[in-house]
């Protein structure tokens, strides 16, 4: 069991992030459950963290803002203690070509998807630098390196972006004894994946999907939320600056030549 861990997982609510946050609080971390709407889904997180035996609090706050998250950050440090893990979960999809494209919901999603890992890491980095220690974990997206699935152009960019921060952010954190990588999820069953799609489409979109994975499924919160966990982990000291690809081996990206 891991001792004195501080986990800040942001929007965790929900999916991924909700199995990111029991997952850690199952190592032994005491957790803050961030939200930004779901007030009520947050609580049941945190609650049953505590059911368990864990400890856990809950904290809204917009990640796009960043007097929001310090006061996310002094409100957990508060409570539970210094932050020594922090997942950058919290994210948004917005499916659109260009013909579709529209400028202000494109930088609504970069405002969560991008800006929302500068200020994080900005809340927590002289925290983290004065321990000498910290776990930093990103959540990218296959579809930042290439996976084909139509309409995802304008999101891949801002999980682009989240690749490129995650390497230069652990270039400037390492000398503080501060690791930076990320996970890069395939397609994940989760409320946000499902919610926007219903019956045949859903199936046919699944379908798609299995096809062109070597595990032969979609993935599952769970799948995700290990991977978040191994490089969260205290011996996990020497791996840095890396993106974990946690998609059952998809096998449609785009390439050149």
């Amino acid at each position: 069991m891991w001792t004195n861990q501080v986990a800040l997982v942001t929007g965790a609510s929900r999916g991924i992030g909700r199995a990111i946050a029991f997952s850690l609080a199952q190592r032994g971390a005491a957790v803050c459950v961030n939200f930004a709407e779901r007030a009520g889904a947050a609580e049941q997180v945190a609650s049953g963290i505590k059911a368990a035996g864990g400890h856990a609090m809950t904290a809204r706050a917009d990640v796009g803002d960043f007097a929001s998250v310090r006061a996310m950050v002094e409100q957990t440090e508060a409570h539970l203690g210094p932050v020594t893990i922090l997942v950058n979960n919290a994210g948004l999809l917005y499916q659109a070509t260009l013909e579709t494209f529209d400028q202000k919901q494109f930088d609504h999603m970069r405002r969560i998807n991008v800006d929302g890992i500068i200020h994080t890491t900005r809340a927590v980095k002289a925290s983290m630098g004065t321990r000498g220690y910290g776990r930093i974990i990103n959540l990218t997206s296959i579809a930042a390196i290439g996976a084909t699935l139509p309409g995802n152009a304008f999101y891949a960019a801002t999980k682009a972006e989240a690749a490129i921060l995650t390497r230069r952010f652990a270039m400037e954190l390492g000398p503080d004894g501060i690791t930076v990588n990320a996970v890069a999820p395939g397609f994940v069953r989760t409320d946000m994946t499902q919610g926007r799609l219903h019956g045949a489409e859903w199936h046919s979109i699944e379908r798609h999907v299995r096809e062109r994975t070597i595990a032969g499924r979609i993935g599952e919160p769970e799948d995700v939320a290990n991977a978040v966990a191994f490089l969260a982990a205290p011996e996990t000291g020497w791996v840095t600056a890396q993106m974990l690809a946690v998609d059952g081996g998809r096998m449609d990206y785009l390439a050149c030549g």
